[in-house]
Parts: structure tokens; sequence; C-alpha cells
């Protein structure tokens, strides 16, 4: 049986509130399904509008197969290309941020324009088409401060999730701050094990000592499991409204996307030892308003959030393989926020430096499991797991179409 059919079989018989079959987790070919049908397709975060600075800041990224390029043109507009030069296919761009007047191919020095357009190639033809290669464009697209590209040909809207996801981020004028520390780790297990992790606090009270000093491991916090009846939650949301912060939970129809504000625990204020301010300086100067708790927004694949009144921690989730995920972290401050002055770097970053290497830990032992010939799926708690509930219905519901369209070529499985 191909790896195709095969994968829709088994979404179709499985058992809803387990967990997914081994493949899922583990097969090179079941990986290769979720790059093609889901990361090659759908709108992805990459980064920010501030590590962009000024024209000629670029970002590169590899999705899968697909290295990009994500650069600020002369106008100011954000560009993403793919990352491959239209002489021999090089990579243009090979440093992991820089700026540059023009972007150069290394190899035989193509010159293209920050516009994508081609504008130097030496000694070729006489009737030689410049203007038939240019780089080619990858869908691109920010909102409040965020980065999403898309690397199919016909993108899906974006206009939806700008719509819901915007009122959230706008006080807190992301585009005005910048990265005061940036980490990648490589967990070792699949993308979904990943995200499965994330999506439940189940796990916090046994793992996450530091986090638990400010972070309620109530399963209402994400706003999936009965958000609307916990008076604490409602309370928080009436306070932070009032006060211009859009708070209420929101989740698109089918899923991908939401956003909530949730309260942090007693009267903690930041992701802190201390739970007191990790930044003196309000990371926006338009939100003067104590005790917000923490803006928590999702968007599947790639990434969740946690904006608060002093800093913001953002995590994006990259696929590697089967059984390797690139988690990379950033915290952003006020753009004039003064390391040494208004925040020490190291009280900045500890709770979740911490947390992420406790969670990389427990992804691996996950997948380490999972790997056995006598794992089977297993039961999620309703009353703790429900955002994992969630995520996996998503996943399932998401993909099951596309894999019953047969719109891509068949991979034989080696299982």
């Amino acid at each position: 049986m191909d790896a195709r059919a095969d994968m829709l079989r088994r979404i179709r018989s499985r058992r809803e509130g387990f967990s997914l079959e081994q493949p899922f987790y583990i097969d090179p070919d079941y990986f290769r399904l979720d790059l093609e049908l889901i990361w090659y397709r759908d709108w992805l975060f990459i980064g920010h509008d501030c590590e962009l600075p000024r024209t000629g800041s670029y970002m590169t990224v590899q999705i899968g197969d697909y290295p990009v390029v994500i650069v600020r043109d002369q106008k100011g507009d954000i560009r993403a290309f793919h990352n491959s030069c239209r002489h021999r296919g090089s990579r243009v761009c090979t440093a992991h941020k820089g700026t540059a007047a023009k972007l150069v191919c290394p190899y035989h020095q193509w010159t293209y324009e920050l516009d994508g357009r081609l504008l130097f190639a030496r000694q070729v033809c006489d009737d030689f088409d410049a203007s038939q290669f240019g780089l080619k464009p990858v869908a691109c697209e920010s909102v409040g401060g965020y980065i999403f590209i898309c690397l199919a040909d016909q993108p899906a809207d974006f206009t939806p999730m700008r719509a819901m996801i915007e009122p959230y981020l706008a006080p807190h004028r992301l585009t005005e701050t910048k990265v005061a520390f940036e980490s990648t780790i490589i967990e070792k297990g699949n993308w979904k094990l990943v995200w499965e992790n994330n999506r439940e606090c189940y796990h916090c009270a046994g793992n996450h000592p530091e986090l638990c000093k400010t972070f309620p491991e109530a399963p209402t916090i994400t706003g999936v499991n009965g958000a609307e009846s916990d008076p604490e939650m409602v309370a928080h949301w009436d306070k932070c409204e009032a006060s211009g912060l859009p708070s209420k939970f929101r989740i698109d129809p089918a899923g991908q996307y939401r956003a909530t504000r949730a309260p942090l625990l007693r009267d903690a204020v930041s992701y802190t030892m201390t739970g007191r301010q990790a930044v003196k300086r309000n990371l926006s100067d338009s939100v003067s308003t104590e005790r917000i708790g923490s803006l928590l927004l999702y968007h599947y694949p790639t990434t969740w959030n946690h904006v608060l009144g002093d800093h913001a921690v953002t995590f994006r989730v990259l696929p590697i393989s089967a059984t390797e995920t690139a988690v990379t972290t950033k915290w952003l401050v006020h753009k004039d926020a003064v390391e040494g002055v208004d925040y020490d770097l190291a009280e900045l970053t500890h709770v979740w430096t911490e947390t992420n290497d406790q969670d990389r830990r427990i992804v691996e032992e996950n997948a380490f499991g999972i790997k056995s010939p006598a794992y089977e799926p297993g039961p999620y708690s309703e009353v703790h797991e429900g955002g994992v509930i969630q995520f996996v219905e998503w996943y399932c519901n998401f993909i099951e179409p596309r894999l019953a369209t047969g719109d891509q070529p068949a991979l034989r499985s080696v299982a």
C-alpha cells in the first residue's frame, strides 16, 4: 500500500481522543506527505518585521526542500523569494541574516535587485533576456509585526487571519521592538509531538518548576477547555478590554489559529523567577495597564506566542525530518530598551530557556518510546489535554481532504 492511501486509511479509522498511530510520528514517507500537504501549502510564520530594520536587510529560512530569503526592498516593503539562483540554482544568500545593497549569487555573481529583478549576468549571449530570470517570488504577508510566507502557487486567502489577529497585536506595536535574544534548539522528535507537548500543561507541575512560578496550569487558560465559564478568565478579559486590549478567546472555524489573553499567577506580571518585570521599559508605549497577563497567540503549524506588558516571547516550529524539529525562540523588547540598564539578559531569558530544554527532553523521551513495537495510541485527558485533542483534530481534518484528492504523486512506503 502506498503511503498516501495508508495515511488516509489510518486517519479515517483513528480513535477520537487518542494519540495517532506510530507512522505519523516516525515514518519518513508520512513526513514527506506532511511537507507536501501542509508545510508547502499553508501560511508559515518566519520572523518579525523588526528583524529587517532597513533597506537590504534580509533573513533566510529552510522549509523542507525549499530555501527562502525574505528581504526589505527599496520601498520599505517586505518580500520573499526562493533562495535559488536562476542561473544554476545555487543559494544566493547563505547567511542566516544580513544586509546587502543587492542580492549577489556567490557562485557566478548573478546580481538581483531587492525586488527580485535580475540586474546583471556577466558574459551571457547577446539575446539574453534578463527580465525572464528574476528570482521566483514567494507569497509574503506581514501582520502586527509578524512575517508569514506561503510556498503554494495559489496561497489561501490571508485576509481572515489578518482580521482576527491584528486587533490583538496592534496595541503592542511589535514593529517598534527589537530581538534581545534568539535561540534555536533541535528536538529529536516529530513536529506534531512538539505541538502536542505545547498544547497541554498536564505535564507542567512535574517538569517546569520555573514556568510554574508564574504560568497557570489550569486547562481553561488557553481557551479551548471552557474559558468562558472560568470567572477569573472572564474578569481578566473584561479588565483588559476596558483598557483597549482585545482579550476574549477567539478561534477560526477550522481551528488553525486563535488568540486569547490569560492572567498570570497571583501578582506576577512577567515570566521571571520573582514574577516581577524583566524589562523596566514597557514593550509598547501604548500599553500602560498593569497586570495584563499574557496574550497567547497560536497558528498551526508554525507558531505559538506570549506577549506580555514588558516583553514578548515568540516561538517558531520548523520540521527537519520525521524525527527532528527546530524550535526557534525570540525575546522581543522595546526598540529603545538597553541591555544592562533596562533589563538583564539572563533574567529575561531564564524561564523559557529552562522550559525549552525541559520540553526538549520530554519530546525526545516521548519520541523514543513511540519507536517501540509495543507502542499503541493512548487516550488523552479530556480535562487537561483538550488543546492536544484540538490540535490532532485540526491536523487530521486539515490533511484528510488533501490526501483524498490524490493531486500529489503517491510515495511508496517502506514500512
